[in-house]
């Protein structure tokens, strides 16, 4: 794979998609910026990432804050800006943000239904927060010509799954989002895309109601006969970032193996 040198700024880099992305970027050749949000319990798991990333000869920036603050937007951009001064910027940023409320839109019983703050929430976090970082990277001029920005998104955002309902919102809005980046970016020869995964085992699955008959039905329906996994993801997001994937922008990506179609 042909991928400039640079950095990859990764939203959510402690587990699933983005920890397996940062080992990918990092093989291919890119220095990484990790944001992740852990308490005392998971911070092991970003440890172990950003060692992997150390390990295989590339820099490796990590920030346990919360991705929507803004100060903490600041602090991560500055931080990558003095470590790329002289040198290639960011070339990739992947917003792979997991955190979101997971309740009904409607209850008989009022307080078991999602808030009106829950839901902004859920879709500043899973969605509109792209946009933000989006625009950090342009102001402080951080963003390399022919950079690539990617979005999960899950097949949530086409279907009704039980209280998926405020994630799924965020999950259309962010490929809507998706869309109009992929537009404003290409003076800057810049793709946007977001990618869908297949059904994952990761730790933002679980936290699905249900998520185990989701398992279950994608194991049947998948033609491999299996999940897809964070590394099958990873390889795909390297593989977008090829110079020869510079045409490829404002789409909805499945990696999935196949799930998608099969009925």
């Amino acid at each position: 794979m042909a991928i400039e040198p640079g950095w990859a700024v990764i939203l959510g880099a402690s587990s699933g998609f983005g920890a397996a992305a940062a080992r990918a970027f990092a093989d291919a050749g890119l220095d990484v910026a990790g944001v992740h949000l852990d308490r005392k319990a998971t911070r092991p798991n970003a440890e172990a990432v950003k060692a992997d990333v150390q390990a295989r000869g590339r820099r490796a920036l990590f920030f346990n804050v919360n991705a929507v603050d803004a100060d903490a937007r600041a602090e991560v951009l500055e931080s990558v800006a003095k470590a790329s001064e002289g040198g290639p910027r960011v070339r990739v940023l992947l917003h792979s943000l997991a955190f979101g409320t997971l309740r009904p839109l409607v209850s008989r019983e009022p307080k078991q239904a999602v808030s009106p703050a829950q839901m902004a929430m859920t879709v500043n976090v899973m969605a509109t927060s792209l946009v933000d970082w989006a625009q950090g990277l342009v102001a402080a001029e951080l963003l390399e010509q022919r950079a690539r920005v990617f979005a999960m998104t899950s097949a949530g955002g086409r279907r009704a799954w039980g209280s998926y309902g405020p994630v799924s919102a965020a999950k259309a809005a962010l490929e809507a989002l998706v869309r109009q980046l992929a537009l404003e970016l290409a003076p800057f020869e810049a793709t946007a895309n977001a990618v869908c995964a297949g059904v994952t085992e990761t730790p933002a699955l679980a936290k699905i109601p249900g998520s185990d008959r989701m398992l279950d039905k994608a194991r049947e329906r998948n033609p491999r006969g299996r999940l897809t996994t964070p590394e099958d993801v990873a390889g795909a997001l390297v593989a977008l970032a090829d110079e020869g994937s510079g045409w490829i922008s404002g789409n909805v990506i499945n990696v999935d193996g196949g799930e998608e179609i099969v009925a």
